[in-house]
């Protein structure tokens, strides 16, 4: 079973270093007939990855995409950026069984992949078992439910 849904859109960003990485993550979601939104960049011009990770974040959260990929050189500064925003809950990852078990115990919505330390092969393997991963739910359900800030019981 995939997690992708017929009518949502699967959401896109990146940074200049990857920006490359990301055409060809386009590539192959149009040969699958996935649908996608891409939040930029759009060139290989040097860029700041908040400017595109915060517009893909809020369309997580407000449900106009689902789920999303993000990707920049190392993957941690815009995975940095995707998790300040209180209902994402985005993954780094560089191979198939991280992204299995970030969907499957952390029901992840956006796989963050490091652009310059992946490659593409292996980054399609990320997604596709991004995308069919389903969420274990049970005893996982009450670890992301104590996720958000206003959660915290540690005062």
């Amino acid at each position: 079973m995939s997690i992708l849904k017929t009518n949502i859109p699967v959401g896109l960003c990146s940074d200049h270093a990857g920006f490359e990485l990301k055409n060809i993550i386009i590539g192959y979601l149009e040969s699958q007939g996935i649908e996608y939104r891409d939040f930029g960049t759009y060139s290989t011009d040097s860029c700041d990855y908040p400017d595109f990770a915060h517009p893909c974040a809020l369309a997580v959260e407000d449900g106009k995409v689902y789920p999303a990929i993000a990707i920049c050189g190392t993957g941690n500064g815009i995975g940095m950026t995707l998790n300040k925003h209180q209902g994402i809950r985005a993954a780094l990852c560089w191979e198939p069984e991280l992204a299995r078990l970030a969907r499957a115990h952390n029901d992840a919505n956006i796989l963050v992949l490091p652009g310059r330390f992946i490659q593409p092969e292996v980054a399609i393997q990320c997604v596709d078992t991004f995308f069919q991963t389903n969420f274990d739910g049970g005893r996982h359900q009450n670890r992301i439910n104590k996720m958000p800030v206003s959660e915290c019981n540690c005062k």
